[in-house]
C-alpha cells in the first residue's frame, strides 16, 4: 500500500477507534458489557478527572524555616500548580472540556522550589512536610446521571452512593483524609459553603446537602444540588466549583455532551 493511501486511511482508523471507545454514542445502555461501563466511569462526559489547584491564602501549611532561609514557593496567575523550582503553576482560567485542566488559583507554595530547600521541601506549620500536601488527582462523578448508575451496575461498584431522584448529584473520588476534618461536625457543612454549580446567564446554585463517604482508598465527598433548579440542553455548560481543604477544584461539563440516545442524562 502506498503512502498516500496510508495518510489517506489513518484519520479514518482514529476516528473509528474513537468511535469504539465512547459506547454511550452508538450503543444503547442496555447493550453495554463491563469493559463498555469501565470505558464510561474512567473517562465521558459524566466522569473526568481533574488535578486540583492549592489555596494559597487559606493560612494552612505555611512555610517556615528549616534552615537556609524561608520556605516560599513562587506564586503563579491561574492554572495548575508546576513543580519547577522557583516558580508557581501557569495555565488559563476555566476548565476545558475533557481532558483540558485549566483552573484559576496559583501553585502550591510547597511545589515550586523554597530558598534553602533543595528540592523545594519545607516544613509545615503541623511538622508535616510540604510534599504530603500536593493535591491527588480526583475523579468528579455526575453521580445521578443513569449513564453513571447503569456503568456501576455493570461494573459491580457495590459500593456506589446512593441518590434519590431529587437531586443532581457530583461525586469527589479519592480526597485524601489529610484534607478533610472529619473528626467535625461541621465539616459537611463547611463543604456545602464552599461548593457551587454555575450556569451562564443563571444565578449561582448552592448544595442542598453534603455527604462525606470514608473509604479505604480515600475519602467520597458527594456534592447534592436539588432538581427545582434545572439544568436543559441550551445551557451551553455547567461549571462546578468547590473547595475541600486547601484544595480548589473548577470543572466544566457540557449538556450537550451528556446525552443517551438524544435525552440529556443528569
Amino acid at each position: 500500500m502506498s503512502r498516500k493511501c496510508l495518510l489517506f486511511l489513518l484519520p479514518v482508523a482514529v476516528a473509528l477507534f474513537a468511535a469504539d471507545d465512547q459506547p454511550w454514542k452508538d450503543k444503547r445502555v442496555a447493550e453495554w458489557n463491563e469493559d463498555d461501563a469501565k470505558i464510561v466511569l474512567a473517562d465521558s462526559p459524566w466522569v473526568q478527572s481533574v488535578t486540583p489547584t492549592m489555596d494559597q491564602n487559606s493560612g494552612q501549611g505555611r512555610g517556615r524555616r528549616s534552615g537556609g532561609g524561608m520556605g516560599r514557593g513562587g506564586g503563579g496567575m491561574g492554572g495548575i500548580g508546576i513543580g519547577i523550582p522557583g516558580m508557581g503553576g501557569i495555565g488559563g482560567i476555566g476548565g476545558g472540556r475533557r481532558g483540558g485542566m485549566g483552573y484559576p488559583g496559583a501553585g502550591d507554595p510547597g511545589m515550586g522550589g523554597g530558598r534553602g530547600y533543595p528540592g523545594g521541601g519545607r516544613q509545615a506549620d503541623d511538622g508535616e512536610q510540604s510534599s504530603t500536601m500536593q493535591p491527588p488527582p480526583l475523579k468528579l462523578r455526575w453521580e445521578s446521571a443513569l449513564p453513571v448508575r447503569e456503568a456501576e451496575l455493570k461494573a459491580h461498584e457495590t459500593s456506589a452512593p446512593s441518590v434519590d431522584s431529587d437531586h443532581y448529584a457530583i461525586a469527589v473520588y479519592g480526597v485524601p483524609n489529610r484534607f478533610l476534618n472529619t473528626d467535625s461536625d461541621s465539616a459537611s457543612d463547611r463543604l456545602k459553603k464552599q461548593a457551587t454549580i454555575k450556569l451562564p446567564g443563571k444565578r449561582d446554585w448552592k448544595p442542598s446537602s453534603v455527604q462525606i463517604i470514608q473509604r479505604d482508598e480515600g475519602t467520597v465527598v458527594v456534592y447534592l444540588f436539588a432538581r427545582t433548579n434545572e439544568v436543559t440542553r441550551s445551557d451551553s455548560r455547567i461549571e462546578f466549583n468547590a473547595k475541600i481543604g486547601r484544595m480548589q477544584i473548577i470543572r466544566n461539563f457540557y449538556p450537550e455532551e451528556m446525552t443517551i440516545q438524544g435525552k440529556l442524562e443528569l
